[in-house]
């Protein structure tokens, strides 16, 4: 089964807390996709991976998936880049958890609606076998509460 990470964001926007995660999954080395709910968030998070001050760099694209060691894209299904490990966006939902080796579930701890949602993934990922985390920023960086 696929290990899910749910990644409560308390301290910062997923603006800034992706690339850190991204930049963690790059040097293992492996390859990303991130699913975005809707354009708008993509073209943001683009955006927000070309001007992030850390890591300095993180090779991605929206095009061309098969070339891009980070995909973003709004489209689920098998991941075009080889990427074994997913991450989704606001509420975005896959079918294809099984094909990744480990998702990670970020989510607006400031929005009720969000938090709501997480939990509802959160008891649909358990009842559907998956290993699960949830993990917690904190003034020193990301903690596992359970």
């Amino acid at each position: 089964m696929t290990e899910i990470g749910f990644y409560h964001l308390t301290r910062s926007s997923l603006e800034q807390a992706l690339p850190r995660l991204l930049g963690r999954v790059l040097a293992l080395p492996a390859r990303a996709l991130v699913l975005c709910a809707g354009p708008e968030r993509l073209t943001s998070l683009d955006d927000a991976l070309w001007t992030c001050p850390e890591p300095e760099w993180l090779p991605h694209g929206t095009r061309d998936a098969e070339l891009q060691p980070i995909f973003l894209t709004t489209e689920d299904g098998p991941p075009a880049n080889g990427a074994q490990h997913l991450f989704l966006t606001d509420g975005a939902e896959s079918a294809c958890l099984d094909l990744y080796a480990r998702v990670f579930d970020l989510f607006d701890g400031g929005d009720e609606g969000a938090v709501a949602a997480a939990r509802r993934r959160w008891a649909a990922a358990k009842a559907a076998g998956h290993t699960l985390a949830y993990w917690q920023q904190t003034p020193s960086g990301w903690e596992r509460k359970a």
